[in-house]
């Protein structure tokens, strides 16, 4: 087949612009909405367990970094192990992470339809949730970098609502309110915590670092991607991590009385209102409901990669997801597909959505580590001294972390995301005539 005229992606994007993708993806403002659940969870610990999380973190991250060296494609953790170990395991773990991708925008159009019916009540939510999506899909259709520079705004909003929720809380806290002291170890030491309490949390704390996973699948249209992409790698969990600590630390001390929440899923406004009356808590709803709109173009535009990824590889049907607008350079029925999905967000429940979700980042996590050691140290040979520590000790730690997680996910997430997984096997044996023909493999030359 003679690609010569086919459309590609097109490399526009900067340094700086992916990495505002993958916090837009992140949307670290969320910390806001989980804090109350959360803090409780741990009895007060809510920082060290960030803390914890990003530790975690850092090594997967390590391993994102060192893949996309390798493999500088759109099909990121997909094209990974799909390199590493097998094709087989390769489409598995795209089918697995295509969970996390796919139904991110559908629980984004959720949350942004409990918020806005809370707002006006008397309109229908399923008239904004369907707004919703026709925008954030017609955003995507648009190009990547009208969706990167979209979701450089909503970043800013969402730097705003840190900055002055900081601000307000220091000033509380200098005219005695809350914990009246702007140091303290409280968010991080309670004598009446234990550790697994903590790292029973932690596996739903990693999920909010989704993002630095996401930015891989735009290797394609980054500028320098082997350079580029590992840096904001990087640059996504750290400065993710920091917010996430710096916010929880402040809204603890502002409110130290953690269980006295009227309605903990709904404590941020208590805590805003507190320290900051109507201004703060106006400002952090409206910023909160566009970055739903954020949020979604971003975790949208990664799952149409994969899934054009997949698609130009024959492991899905090739014309349909294998297929970019000659004008846009987007998989235009890719994000036609992911916007339909989303519409089950008028009848699918929340707790079923985040359990695929959490099901699919850890497994996936866990089997990029993984990669890493089969790429450079079985495959490269890369067995000195440094070799040994870069290739093989440091993504064991991450790949033993993040497989711990994935054990300690509830039983809810594990029945749910092996329905899931199960189907993806079954459409493998499909594919593969029994396992007695391999999946198609991505031509490198053709994704450059």
């Amino acid at each position: 087949m003679n690609h010569t005229n086919s459309p590609t992606l097109k490399r526009s994007l900067s340094l700086k612009y992916v990495v505002f993708f993958g916090l837009a993806f992140m949307a670290p403002t969320t910390l806001f909405a989980t804090y109350g659940v959360a803090v409780q969870s741990t009895n007060g610990m809510i920082s060290t367990a960030y803390m914890i999380a990003l530790l975690v973190m850092l090594f997967t991250a390590y391993s994102y970094a060192q893949m996309v060296k390798a493999f500088p494609s759109a099909g990121g953790a997909y094209t990974f192990t799909q390199k590493s170990f097998s094709p087989h395991v390769g489409f598995m773990v795209g089918w697995t992470i295509l969970l996390d991708y796919v139904f991110s925008p559908m629980i984004t159009s959720l949350f942004l339809g409990i918020a806005m019916r809370a707002y006006f009540p008397s309109i229908p939510m399923y008239i904004w949730i369907i707004l919703f999506i026709i925008i954030i899909t017609t955003v995507n259709i648009l190009g990547i970098t009208l969706a990167a520079k979209f979701n450089t705004g909503v970043l800013l909003l969402q730097f705003g609502s840190f900055i002055l929720f900081i601000l307000f809380s220091i000033k509380g806290l200098l005219n005695g309110q809350g914990a009246g002291t702007i140091l303290s170890v409280l968010p991080f030491i309670d004598s009446n915590s234990d550790m697994p309490e903590i790292m029973s949390i932690i596996p739903v704390l990693c999920f909010s670092f989704l993002g630095f996973d996401a930015v891989t699948t735009l290797a394609e249209e980054t500028k320098n991607p082997e350079k580029s992409i590992p840096r904001a790698i990087y640059l996504i969990t750290i400065i993710g991590g920091v917010l996430y600590i710096l916010g929880s630390y402040f809204l603890q001390l502002a409110w130290p009385e953690y269980q006295s929440f009227n309605d903990p899923e709904a404590s941020y406004i208590e805590i805003g209102m507190y320290i900051g009356g109507n201004f703060l808590v106006s400002y952090m709803l409206a910023e909160g409901t566009i970055t739903c709109f954020g949020s979604a173009i971003a975790s949208g535009a990664s799952a149409s990669r994969i899934l054009y990824a997949m698609g130009r590889d024959g492991v899905l049907p090739t014309r349909i997801f294998g297929y970019l607008s000659p004008k846009y350079r987007t998989p235009v029925f890719n994000l036609l597909i992911i916007g339909s999905i989303a519409f089950c967000s008028l009848f699918l429940s929340l707790t079923l959505a985040v359990s695929l979700i959490n099901f699919g980042a850890l497994l996936t996590f866990t089997l990029v580590n993984l990669s890493v050691i089969a790429h450079y140290y079985f495959r490269k040979n890369q067995r000195s001294i440094m070799g040994t520590i870069r290739y093989l000790i440091i993504p064991l730690i991450g790949a033993s972390l993040t497989g711990l997680f994935f054990l300690k996910l509830d039983g809810h997430s594990l029945i749910v995301g092996g329905i899931w997984f199960a189907l993806g096997f079954i459409y493998l044996l499909n594919l593969t005539k029994m396992f007695r023909q391999p999946p198609p493999e991505l031509n490198f030359e053709e994704a450059q």
